[in-house]
């Protein structure tokens, strides 16, 4: 890795946690200068949670939307998103116009190492179990995107300069394994963090319940590895043992956004529109799949008025890949976001505010994990009843009520999970559909896992029927520590696989 680029990076969170989070500018020290220094564990929290929210929001939903069967582009983007709609992963790769996953992510590590390093040093337990928590939601992001990473002598500055990379089911039990740390650390500290923890309010039960639903999303992961039953079993034994379950309100983090340039909601300034009110090109030329609309109408779902703009009485969307410009692929005739501005200024489905929270894990996601969970025998409680609360969270987010009437909607034949012939299946398929737009990642992941839902691939895949099964290393690491890069096998992104694809 590179030092230099990873402490150029760190620069660029702190400089933007000062800018983003307006409540938290009211510092003696100078804020035009950020140093290690002069920076308290109450600044440099907010800052690590705004950026891991910025990023879930923005380039992972990105990479997710187009790979997870949700997003095309109208003829106005035919040119745009080029490296991810053809597949093409020495593009994504690149230095200069490439998708940054692994350096984003690893400049965000690196912020929450110091932020533990010096929470250990002050004796700040709460703060140092939210580090360990996060610094495993990051490392399950690397490992997903990567594979084999550097874990044990990553983040160590000029120690390791070429770090070693590490199998990535290894990385996988150690981030656990932080989790338990950072949740046990958690419920031992006397000293709790306030505003400044703009997840959860320093709320100790939530932070432990995000942790044991981090844990339970990445034990679904390896649900299709063989021979790891029994380590599943052990870690949902710990998961019952602890007894605070799971997540019963949206992780969402908010740092106070403002109406002004860089300050708004992250997905809503880089998808709608920005400050002045004006549309960003992005909202022109993405698209929802025809894939994803015909499922909506499939379902009768009141979601897809609630998320997309009507086009003359009708749901239009494109194909995913298609770099043909045609008339019915033109954003005049393709749905767009609902947004307010079309919504009579009230709030929308994935779209309601500028000033919106950012959520990094959905209270619906964590009710479809836990019905996949039940369905499996994982945990005791009724998958049908944990898979209705995960279709009633999304209808109450996307409609901004506290108790939608969902009755009508689940009865239907082809939504009921009871009178489905695949249980798992039809679970993965509402999920899939209330994640739209929030989470948009998990589509992917799931399709590498499981194969479902079964979306099209890219109709200008180089390899036809192929999907994609991960990113390449990056040329950064290449250029950096090549060795231990290279020496990780095939690694190509139709080829090769994470551990826990077995495809």
């Amino acid at each position: 890795m590179k030092l230099k680029y990873i402490k150029i990076g760190l620069l660029t969170v702190l400089s933007f946690a000062f800018l983003a989070c307006n409540d938290f500018l009211d510092v003696n020290d100078n804020p035009n200068a950020p140093t290690d220094e002069n920076l308290g564990l109450n600044v440099k929290l907010p800052a690590a949670l705004n950026s891991s929210a910025s990023y879930e929001a923005t380039q992972l939903n990105q990479i997710g939307g187009l790979w997870g069967g949700y997003w095309g582009t109208s003829n106005e983007g035919v040119g745009s998103f080029s490296s991810l709609k053809n597949y093409n992963g020495p593009a994504i790769r690149d230095t200069r116009d490439g998708i940054p996953v692994w350096e984003s992510t690893f400049t965000t590590l690196f912020y929450y190492k110091q932020i533990l390093d010096q929470a250990t040093a002050e004796s700040s337990l709460f703060y140092a179990g939210i580090a360990k928590i996060m610094m495993a939601y990051h490392f399950f992001i690397l490992v997903d995107f990567y594979n084999n990473v550097p874990f044990e002598e990553a983040l160590r500055g000029s120690v390791y300069l070429q770090p070693a990379y590490e199998p990535g089911q290894e990385v996988y039990t150690k981030s656990m394994d932080f989790i338990t740390e950072g949740i046990a650390d958690i419920k031992a500290a006397s000293i709790v963090p306030g505003n400044d923890d703009i997840l959860f309010g320093g709320d100790r039960d939530s932070w432990v319940r995000f942790g044991n639903t981090l844990k339970l999303r990445a034990l679904l992961r390896q649900s299709e590895v063989s021979g790891r039953e029994g380590y599943i079993n052990q870690e949902i034994a710990k998961i019952n043992q602890e007894g605070s379950g799971f997540l019963s309100d949206n992780a969402a983090v908010n740092p106070g956004y403002l109406n002004t340039s860089g300050k708004l909601n992250p997905f809503y300034e880089s998808f709608y529109r920005n400050n002045a009110g004006v549309a960003v090109n992005n909202y022109a030329i993405i698209r929802p799949t025809q894939y994803l609309i015909e499922k909506y109408k499939e379902y009768n779902d009141p979601r897809l008025a609630q998320n997309y703009v009507a086009v003359s009485g009708d749901y239009k969307g494109v194909v995913f890949g298609e770099n043909t410009v045609a008339d019915e692929y033109a954003a005049l005739n393709t749905s767009a976001f609902k947004g307010p501005v079309e919504n009579g200024n009230s709030p929308a489905g994935i779209l309601k505010a500028f000033n919106q929270s950012t959520v990094i894990m959905s209270l619906s996601e964590a009710y479809f994990l836990q019905a996949e969970a039940a369905e499996r025998g994982w945990i005791s409680t009724n998958s049908t009843t944990l898979y209705n609360s995960g279709i009633q969270a999304s209808f109450n987010y996307l409609f901004n009520v506290n108790n939608y009437d969902i009755s009508s909607y689940v009865a239907q034949a082809a939504v009921s999970l009871d009178a489905a012939t695949n249980r798992i299946e039809r679970i993965i398929t509402q999920k899939w559909l209330a994640l739209n737009g929030i989470n948009n990642i998990e589509a992917w992941h799931d399709q590498r896992r499981l194969g479902y839902p079964d979306f099209p691939n890219s109709v200008t895949s180089p390899t036809p029927g192929a999907y994609p099964r991960r990113f390449m290393y990056p040329e950064t690491e290449l250029n950096t520590n090549n060795a231990n890069a290279t020496s990780q096998g095939d690694v190509g992104v139709l080829t090769g696989s994470v551990w826990w694809d077995n495809d």
